[in-house]
């Protein structure tokens, strides 16, 4: 049985280090993509305070397809280059504090106010994106950005 949690009182950066090292001991050896999206947004929606939905979209023939998620249902395919996921797809982590200034945004979930969107890539590709959306304004920062960009390195080989 598992039980990952984030330690009471712990910083952002102790709870960046917990996550990562939770989701590399799940998912290290483990070759079912589907089963490792899965359960990484089991444990970012654990981790992660103040968010609504965390999850994967996965790039299929061109365009995003969701996959393994955690929160409310949502959009099943973005086509590259809309909204805040669809940017990231283009190979660029998208930082958005407000999502209604985001020419664009796909409201999938009309409680999201702010949105981090991390590429996972591959072999130079693109593969997936980790989205992660908060009902709160402005709620990641570059502490966020930078450790689901090193969630994002370690899952690249595993999703």
């Amino acid at each position: 049985m598992f039980d990952f949690a984030p330690a009471p009182g712990a910083s952002k950066a102790q709870t960046y280090d917990a996550l990562i090292e939770a989701a590399d001991a799940l998912t290290q050896g483990e070759p079912d993509r589907v089963a490792n999206m899965a359960n990484v947004a089991a444990l970012l929606g654990e981790f992660l305070p103040d968010c609504n939905w965390t999850g994967f979209y996965r790039l299929v023939d061109g365009e995003l397809v969701l996959g393994p998620f955690v929160g409310r249902p949502a959009c099943i395919r973005i086509p590259i280059g809309v909204g805040v996921c669809g940017a990231a797809a283009k190979g660029e982590t998208q930082l958005v504090e407000d999502v209604h200034a985001f020419s664009g945004h796909i409201a999938c979930d009309a409680r999201s106010r702010s949105e981090l969107v991390v590429p996972v890539v591959r072999g130079g590709n693109v593969v997936a994106v980790i989205d992660l959306d908060s009902p709160d304004l402005a709620r990641f920062d570059a502490e966020d950005r930078a450790g689901i960009e090193r969630l994002a390195a370690i899952l690249s080989e595993r999703i």
